[in-house]
């Protein structure tokens, strides 16, 4: 399912650095599992995997596909951990140029196979920044089509999402009879600005368990309504996650440990920035939510790894410069799938004017592969430790192992580095300057 390969990073280390650091490792984790350290009330993540609530997946899924027949268009308003993982998920799991499959993504499907031609829901966001470009020509776009709004906020006052809310409840109720059935609210169990609504006009609501952070929350309902709209199944994607839960308890062969490991005595050692770098573009929506899980987890009283993404081959001839012979603080680590579903063979042409005929009879996935190959040992070459994360395939039950595996490692990685990984208290810092400048009352 996944698997972790060190690559070039142990000529990076001293000799016996890694057992050296194994007795910090078992008691980080052991903290996580015991729920003995800091942010310990936060663990809700991994205990709904501990026991999963089949009944919760079940109304999802029906939900779900209510509004596949009767959407065109399913609205997801959400900022953060409540838009980055249903929107990674979907970029993973849906045709590139026929978002709005017919089929659902199943255990053992192909997900990228041709659609048929009746048309499913197109899946958008908002209330992710503060474009009101964005929101105008969204609510135009949206006109004269069947929609359904899902807003997700624990408190129902984060400015992004509650705004661009306050727009698209507004049109909801202007243009439709039954919009209090279109809309679902995803909010805290009792408390918060959406619950007042709710009760109000009696929305279909979800729970955000109390003890999730926004950034852990993609396998709750905040990122399974979305999901499941799309046709993916949320069930083979939760019960991914619960395998790799289940694997990754035990102290030996976790490879999630030993990810947590090379990233700590890489940065013991000076360097600064990690790069989650991917050569399938399916991919590039999971490095963005990898960015904001450890950004936030780790990013905290002067400590961690900067979480930078790059997206190859595209940023080989960007910023691949400086990675080959910038400042030597860079480490890199491979998203990389087994199978990519690149099964494109390369033409022979006669007149072979691109010189490219060394390659005919060659698959994409193996010109991918090679590219792959060459970057990370030219990389290390030019200083730069790489290692790689292997997922099977791109599917539903390697996204969702893909999710908990991260998740288990910043948790174990944090509690290495003294920190809590649970809270965000630097968020605060640019709120309390914004809200100041716009005349926020008690500001």
């Amino acid at each position: 399912m996944i698997h972790f390969d060190p690559g070039y990073a142990d000529s990076f280390l001293e000799d016996n650095k890694i057992d050296g650091l194994q007795p910090r490792l078992e008691a980080a984790h052991n903290t996580l599992l015991n729920k003995s350290g800091a942010g310990n009330d936060y663990l809700g993540w991994r205990d709904l995997l501990l026991a999963p609530n089949d009944a919760l997946l079940a109304d999802i899924a029906a939900l779900a596909e209510k509004i596949r027949s009767n959407a065109d268009v399913f609205v997801s308003v959400g900022i953060g951990g409540s838009y980055l993982g249903a929107t990674a998920t979907i970029q993973a799991l849906t045709p590139y140029f026929k978002p709005r499959a017919a089929q659902t993504v199943a255990a053992g499907s192909d997900p990228f196979e041709d659609p048929d031609a009746n048309s499913d829901p197109e899946i958008l966001f908002a209330g992710h920044h503060m474009s009101g470009a964005y929101l105008r020509e969204l609510l135009s776009y949206l006109d004269g089509k069947s929609v359904y709004l899902n807003v997700i906020s624990k408190s129902g006052t984060t400015l992004e999402p509650a705004l661009a809310f306050r727009f698209l409840r507004d049109w909801m109720e202007e243009r439709f009879d039954d919009a209090d059935d279109r809309i679902i609210v995803t909010t805290d169990p009792e408390r918060g600005a959406l619950n007042q609504l709710q009760k109000e006009k009696g929305y279909k609501k979800y729970v955000i368990p109390p003890d999730v952070g926004g950034r852990f929350s993609v396998l709750t309902p905040v990122g399974l309504l979305p999901i499941a709209v799309a046709g993916i199944d949320i069930q083979s994607l939760f019960y991914g996650a619960v395998d790799m839960c289940n694997k990754l308890t035990p102290v030996s062969d976790n490879i999630a440990l030993t990810y947590a490991a090379y990233r700590n005595l890489f940065l013991e050692q000076g360097y600064k920035t990690e790069i989650l770098a991917t050569f399938e573009p399916r991919l590039d929506g999971i490095s963005g939510w990898w960015q904001q899980l450890y950004g936030e987890s780790e990013g905290k009283e002067l400590k961690g790894l900067f979480p930078a993404v790059a997206r190859y081959s595209t940023d080989l001839h960007s910023f691949g410069q400086y990675v080959q012979e910038g400042q030597r603080t860079l480490i890199e680590t491979f998203l990389m799938p087994k199978d990519d579903s690149g099964d494109l063979v390369v033409p022979s042409q006669a007149a072979n004017l691109d010189g490219l005929n060394y390659l005919a009879g060659k698959h994409y996935t193996e010109i991918n592969r090679k590219a792959y190959e060459g970057t990370s040992k030219a990389h290390a070459d030019g200083g730069v430790p790489n290692m790689t994360i292997w997922l099977d395939n791109i599917s539903p039950s390697s996204i969702g192992a893909c999710y908990y595996f991260f998740e288990h490692a910043v948790a174990v990685s944090g509690y290495m580095l003294g920190i809590n990984p649970f809270n965000q208290p630097g968020v605060e810092a640019y709120k309390k300057e914004m809200f100041s400048l716009l005349g926020k009352p008690g500001m």
